[in-house]
């Protein structure tokens, strides 16, 4: 990893949550990408995101994967430029994420609770936050 520090939109910092949460379990899954897709193009936080920096955002995520602390350098980078009113957003799409194609898996479950403790997450607004996600995911 190079020594310049990433400079990342709010909006950044959400697409690297959910495709840190889509990566975690080593396997992309096209729902999870296209749940992605759909929340950036239509929740109002992402009005005037450029999709085309999801891309430079995967890349990084990507490569802070490939380093021994990685994970903890993407919390950081989320924390630093993610302000903390949007925390609580950033893990209700992280569920949403998850939650697209219909299981979790462990490494999924765990990246969760990484992201509960990292963004200071109460567990009551966490189950809260998760029991919508599986609301909105159920299937008949």
């Amino acid at each position: 990893m190079t020594d310049t520090p990433h400079v990342l939109s709010p909006q950044d910092a959400l697409v690297a949550v959910m495709m840190a949460v889509s990566a975690s379990d080593e396997r992309i899954e096209t729902a999870e990408l296209v749940r992605i897709e759909n929340i950036v193009n239509n929740l109002p936080i992402f009005g005037n995101y450029d999709m085309d920096r999801a891309r430079d955002v995967t890349k990084i995520v990507f490569d802070l994967f490939t380093e021994e602390d990685g994970l903890d350098a993407l919390f950081g980078l989320v924390r630093a430029n993610l302000p903390p009113y949007l925390w609580e957003t950033a893990y209700a799409l992280a569920c949403d994420v998850a939650a697209a194609d219909g299981t979790l898996h462990g490494p999924e479950l765990r990246i969760l609770e990484e992201i509960r403790y990292e963004l200071d997450i109460d567990r009551l607004h966490a189950a809260a936050i998760e029991r919508g996600a599986r609301a909105r995911h159920l299937t008949l």
